[in-house]
């Protein structure tokens, strides 16, 4: 955020009695080291409770646990019900309130850390900011409300491991965020088979030439058909799973083995030991002479 522009907060504070607020105030060493808390609570809230903000350096996740609220971010309108949880960043124009004649009870924390843009950029890659949780894969509904439940309560009574468990906790919706939201573009419930066999093909036989033909012929499945499921469910593509186990068997030989490096690029199926060294440079930032050599005492 430019110095020069100041934080935007209006909002109408309508929600009920029991309703919760913290603000927490982390040590140094937290900030540079975790995800932390900068505030966090529980609201019960009623019209016209409603909440506009622009540029606040933070992350807010928020979970539906009743009733029903509104999201406007970025040019785009969310409805937020039972089970939903959006995630976003504080630095756009964001508002998110309650409509007339409903009400709305949510848990929400605003956090940061060193690794938070990060999960950002890949949570909402898909553009989607409001994920609906379906009660599969890593997180269920319940799950993840005990979470965040426990997050809360984890600031009622503090000691030193109190921001460690915080971030610990952060870790773990961010990361049911990412694995529920992947499931639901997904819409995928298990691998197809033979996307199986072909990932275990791969790491076993790597060394071969492992063509998008060949595995056309394999499978009787058009090569773009192929590539296509198999980055969909295996996130990467046929070449980069080739390459990457390439690479892993070279890093055993050059710590474990007394191959020298031509050796050890025929060993993983590559025949120019330039393209070879090139690669590894590339994906290690170091020869594998020099790889190598921090590994051993030399």
């Amino acid at each position: 955020m430019n110095k020069t522009e100041h934080i935007l907060e209006n909002a109408s504070y309508s929600w009920s009695e029991d309703s919760v607020r913290k603000i927490i105030t982390t040590d140094t060493i937290a900030k540079s080291t975790f995800f932390y808390v900068q505030e966090i609570g529980y609201f019960k809230t009623f019209y016209p409770y409603f909440t506009e903000r622009k540029n606040l350096s933070s992350f807010l996740i928020v979970y539906t646990i009743s009733g029903c609220g509104q999201l406007r971010y970025e040019n785009a309108d969310y409805t937020l019900r039972e089970g939903s949880c959006f995630f976003i960043d504080c630095l756009p124009y964001h508002k998110y309130y309650v409509n007339h004649n409903t009400s709305w009870e949510f848990l929400w924390v605003h956090f940061n850390g060193s690794s938070a843009r990060g999960y950002y950029d890949l949570y909402s890659k898909n553009g989607i900011c409001n994920t609906s949780f379906q009660n599969k894969g890593y997180m269920n509904q319940e799950s993840f409300c005990a979470s965040f439940q426990s997050l809360l309560a984890l600031w009622e009574h503090k000691d030193r491991t109190t921001e460690l468990i915080a971030s610990q906790l952060l870790t773990n919706l961010l990361t049911g965020l990412l694995l529920q939201n992947d499931t639901n573009y997904l819409d995928q419930s298990l691998i197809p088979a033979y996307i199986t066999d072909l990932s275990k093909e791969i790491e076993l036989n790597f060394r071969n030439d492992l063509t998008l033909a060949y595995f056309e012929k394999k499978y009787h499945k058009s090569r773009f058909s192929i590539e296509k499921e198999y980055k969909k469910y295996m996130g990467v593509t046929i070449t980069e799973s080739v390459i990457r186990s390439r690479l892993s068997h070279a890093k055993e030989l050059l710590k474990y083995s007394d191959h020298n490096v031509s050796e050890i690029a025929y060993d993983c199926g590559m025949n120019h030991v330039s393209h070879f060294i090139n690669l590894f440079k590339a994906r290690e930032h170091l020869t594998p002479a020099a790889y190598r050599k921090e590994w051993r005492n030399e």
